[in-house]
């Protein structure tokens, strides 16, 4: 567990060691993998998430990479197909309902800077007055997941909206101090309030892709 995450960077290897912290890996956890049975393995899917599954997947190939093991644990077929949960894009109506029912102004602009840009939610969370180039009216950052570099023009919208941001450090100074399933949970939290369900913070980048798909 330890060798798979030691090659992963920032929130990639956050996600790594919050995977392997499930109490579904304890069946396995200190065992040597030569000693591995597959049925503990299976025990492991059976008891544990989507999640779960998928890391395990991860680890028992990067056993198979490094020669650790000479021959699949567990066989292709008798691995559990992954069965995501639906994922849909927010709407503007619900964009709306969540606006309406919020009082906390960071978080407002936080949800429209979401809306606008498409961007994930940490990302955005921690963006600084120093990504803005206003005289190009440029936002530039590099994804926290990828590290790729992300480049958006601005228009009137946006531009009003960064204006009343601060003007030095953080755009969301307390938004950038969470942790990403904290923000994920109040942001759910508002959403049974004002009655919209099936969504997440990550729904906001499904709904810029829709709009940029029509637009071409």
């Amino acid at each position: 567990m330890d060798s798979a995450g030691s090659a992963k960077r920032g929130e990639t290897l956050k996600r790594w060691q919050s995977a392997m912290r499930e109490a579904a890996f304890d069946t396995i956890r200190n065992l040597p993998v030569l000693e591995t049975r597959a049925e503990q393995l299976l025990t492991v899917l059976t008891t544990g998430t989507i999640s779960s599954n998928v890391y395990l997947r991860r680890l028992h190939n990067f056993a198979l990479d490094m020669n650790w093991l000479a021959w699949p644990i567990l066989p292709r077929k008798r691995w559990p197909k992954v069965e995501y949960k639906l994922k849909r894009a927010i709407t503007l109506e619900e964009h709306r309902k969540v606006l309406a029912g919020e009082r906390n102004p960071e978080w407002i602009a936080y949800y429209q800077m979401l809306w606008h840009t498409g961007g994930a939610q940490t990302d955005i969370a921690t963006l600084s007055a120093d990504n803005v180039d206003w005289s190009t009216k440029l936002i530039s950052f590099n994804r926290r997941k990828t590290g790729s570099l992300v480049q958006l023009h601005f228009d009137t919208d946006l531009e009003n909206l960064l204006s009343n941001l601060p003007g030095d450090g953080l755009l969301f100074p307390n938004l950038a101090r969470m942790k990403e399933s904290d923000r994920g949970s109040l942001f759910s939290r508002r959403c049974q309030l004002v009655g919209v369900s099936g969504v997440s913070l990550h729904s906001y980048r499904y709904a810029w892709a829709e709009r940029a798909r029509a637009c071409g």
